[in-house]
């Protein structure tokens, strides 16, 4: 699919696809998504240039991903999508700068890009050239990963309470709900995982964006991008904070279920213990020699009883005293 968006009173206006192909030299950000090879070679006919293949972009060399050919800039990155799912991914993206125009290649639909094109259609987006395009699309993605990062802050705050009873509840947590607890925890370890790559590539892409952009006349740009790195960095100092705290609250709930598991052994020995004596004296009275004096006794049953009972009791009691139990 080729979306075209013109530049319209200081903004962005998308044109109708049947406009697409009569239009595209007017245009100031092409999007290019799940292009087809017909949709591919106009642009690379219109731009006089070849765009990177799938292959290409998802090469994890940096001088793959990072280069300037053509008179243009490439630079591609990992952007989340899928984020509010059970299977987030993190798709690459190219941007690229060239011939006063953005060109932008994905085989994703993250929620930026959704965010980015409604605020176009409703002419909230002050850009006049190619560079504001690609920064108030940096600005969607960047905020929507910090958004991100603070649901799973205050998901990971939510979990940590119910793991150490922070909030009073006096339940016990059984091992279904540990389990409950360890997927929840992954789940979250993984998507702080994805995070931490995309700010990683967003970092670089930044990186390479500001020498091109020292020597472009708008310094309001080279400005942006400085800001831009620093927000980038910020995040990545949070979400490694939030890594460590869901791999520190694993390690808990591993640690409250080795616990759990060792309470249940520990009960199962003492109550060995408790009738391990009834049941020797058990079986030396329960034994068929001829010469048993006890046999011929007519009250030696219920003392065998007493005795039992007593062999049981004691145990326990000395259990007890050692705060075993």
């Amino acid at each position: 699919m080729l979306k075209t968006y013109l530049p319209h009173n200081g903004g962005l206006r998308a044109i109708p696809s049947e406009e697409t192909e009569q239009r595209l030299g007017e245009a100031l950000w092409l999007d290019l998504f799940d292009p087809t090879a017909e949709e591919r070679q106009t642009v690379n006919g219109m731009l006089r240039m070849e765009l990177p293949t799938r292959e290409d972009m998802e090469e994890i060399e940096a001088s793959s991903r990072l280069y300037a050919e053509d008179c243009g800039l490439f630079m591609t990155t990992l952007v989340l999508a899928n984020s509010g799912t059970e299977k987030p991914v993190s798709g690459v993206v190219t941007f690229v700068l060239a011939r006063e125009k953005l060109i932008t290649i994905r085989y994703t639909e993250p929620q930026p890009f959704r965010t980015f094109e409604a605020r176009c259609g409703r002419s909230m987006i002050a850009a006049s050239k190619a560079e504001n395009v690609l920064m108030a699309l940096m600005d969607v993605i960047v905020d929507r990963l910090a958004d991100i990062l603070e649901r799973i802050s205050s998901e990971i705050e939510i979990i940590s309470q119910r793991i150490f009873d922070l909030d009073g509840d006096e339940r016990p947590i059984t091992s279904a709900d540990f389990q409950r607890v360890l997927r929840s925890l992954g789940r979250r370890q993984d998507l702080c995982s994805k995070i931490r790559d995309s700010l990683l590539s967003l970092g670089r892409m930044l990186a390479f964006l500001q020498p091109a952009m020292d020597t472009k006349p708008n310094k309001d740009v080279l400005a942006h991008v400085k800001m831009l790195q620093r927000d980038v960095q910020s995040l990545q100092d949070h979400s490694t904070f939030l890594t460590g705290k869901t791999s520190y609250l694993q390690d808990a709930t591993l640690g409250l279920i080795n616990i759990d598991q060792n309470n249940i052994i520990k009960i199962m020995s003492v109550a060995a213990m408790v009738f391990l004596p009834p049941t020797l004296f058990a079986s030396i009275w329960g034994m068929n020699f001829h010469n048993m004096p006890e046999l011929d006794l007519p009250w030696f049953y219920p003392v065998s009883l007493i005795v039992m009972v007593i062999s049981a009791v004691l145990p326990y009691l000395w259990f007890k005293r050692k705060g075993w139990l």
